[in-house]
């Protein structure tokens, strides 16, 4: 029991601050460390660490990085970033429609690709307009983080928490689609305000590389897309089976070399998720989750209410990120409204600061990678203002919903 708590506390401190001090290791290096450390030590079985993965959650989520991939290495992203930068409108209508159109493919597509793929094609696009790149890549984080909330594939934790409680595909889209739109709106509001009178900036026109878009390989990709979200909404087949199943119909290609294709997946991220789930497992096996929940409630936190849920939910999620506090928060989940909550609530949590979420980060080491730098008081200026007004706009929602 010592040694499974330990290795708990030790690896979300790890999630916490992102690493150990002096230590090359990053969130996916101390998840993986700490089952190791479980495993040697002999504090968890070899078949009790395989049974505690949830290989349905890690083959869905696998199936569709294939499938996002498909769309990459098509050329898709990029041909979607330069045809909304090259757009003859003014900056605010541009944003709205960068906002539209990031968020409606971090719905169905994973959004960390989608930011990893598009930042750079933004930063040139508005180079060669003349155009401030901050309103619109702090939009491309935001609506992306935003978008993915609205389906049960859109980002990790949904994925995560639509397999755990074996959420309906359609019933959940009614309860996030609403918040998702207003929050939208409520981001394309802030971002206007802020950067009033400061939509352009004279700056050296910037090319950035990418790959070719390809008509019959991207047709191939939506088309397969398309045929995996009409199954999740109308066949009584398994979500992950699907995906695989999808997934194995792309790597069976002439031109796309599947080195490619695998090359493409997060694996990073699986990772991540197999180290949380052993060593979560092995904290719950021993009693400690019991314990630490019981204190918790004994302290006037009730976590299987609504609110305290969504609270907690957002606070969690920015201290030791999204994934990690939806695992912890996930036994709690007893409320029928449970899953939005925690799906809407750690999400839109993401956008507070620049480590609330993967995609922030991408976009803003890419873009500092191109010469932009968006600091962290730049970040948070619109980060507080967009998180407070999509959580206000998810409780009250969820409150209408209960």
């Amino acid at each position: 029991m010592q040694v499974s708590v330990g290795v708990f506390i030790l690896v979300y401190l790890g999630m916490m601050i992102g690493g150990f001090p002096g230590l090359a290791l990053d969130r996916t290096g101390v998840a993986l460390l700490g089952a190791l450390v479980l495993l040697a030590t002999g504090a968890v079985a070899p078949e009790q660490a395989w049974q505690s993965v949830d290989v349905s959650t890690i083959g869905l989520l696998f199936g569709l990085m294939v499938v996002s991939a498909q769309f990459r290495l098509g050329g898709f992203y990029a041909f979607a970033a330069r045809r909304v930068a090259s757009m003859a409108f003014s900056p605010p209508v541009l944003l709205a429609i960068l906002l539209a159109v990031v968020a409606g493919l971090s719905s169905v597509l994973t959004n960390d690709i989608i930011c990893l793929a598009m930042t750079p094609l933004i930063i040139e696009g508005c180079s060669h307009r003349a155009l401030n790149p901050l309103p619109q890549l702090l939009g491309l984080a935001c609506a992306a983080n935003i978008g993915s909330a609205a389906t049960l594939i859109g980002n990790p934790q949904n994925i995560l928490i639509g397999q755990t409680l074996n959420l309906s595909f359609v019933s959940y889209l009614v309860d996030a689609l609403p918040p998702v739109v207003l929050s939208l709106a409520a981001t394309w509001a802030v971002l206007a305000f802020l950067y009033r009178g400061h939509w352009h900036r004279a700056s050296s026109p910037i090319s950035a590389e990418s790959p070719r878009f390809n008509a019959w390989q991207t047709s191939k990709g939506a088309c397969i897309l398309t045929f995996v979200i009409a199954s999740f909404l109308f066949l009584p087949v398994p979500r992950e089976t699907i995906a695989l199943g999808a997934a194995g119909v792309l790597l069976v290609s002439r031109k796309m070399h599947s080195r490619e294709m695998l090359g493409a997946v997060d694996w990073h991220l699986l990772v991540l998720f197999i180290g949380l789930f052993v060593v979560n497992d092995a904290f719950a096996a021993c009693g400690a989750l019991d314990h630490s929940f019981a204190w918790i409630h004994d302290s006037g936190v009730d976590l299987q209410q609504p609110a305290w849920l969504f609270v907690v939910t957002a606070v969690l999620s920015n201290l030791v990120s999204n994934v990690p506090a939806t695992m912890l928060l996930l036994p709690t989940a007893t409320h029928p409204l449970a899953g939005p909550i925690l799906a809407l609530s750690s999400t839109f949590a993401g956008n507070l600061i620049i480590v609330g979420s993967i995609a922030n980060i991408i976009v803003v080491e890419q873009a500092r990678n191109l010469g932009i730098r968006i600091s962290w008081a730049e970040h948070a200026r619109a980060g507080v203002p967009i998180t407070l007004l999509s959580l206000v706009i998810a409780a009250a929602w969820l409150a209408l919903r209960a």
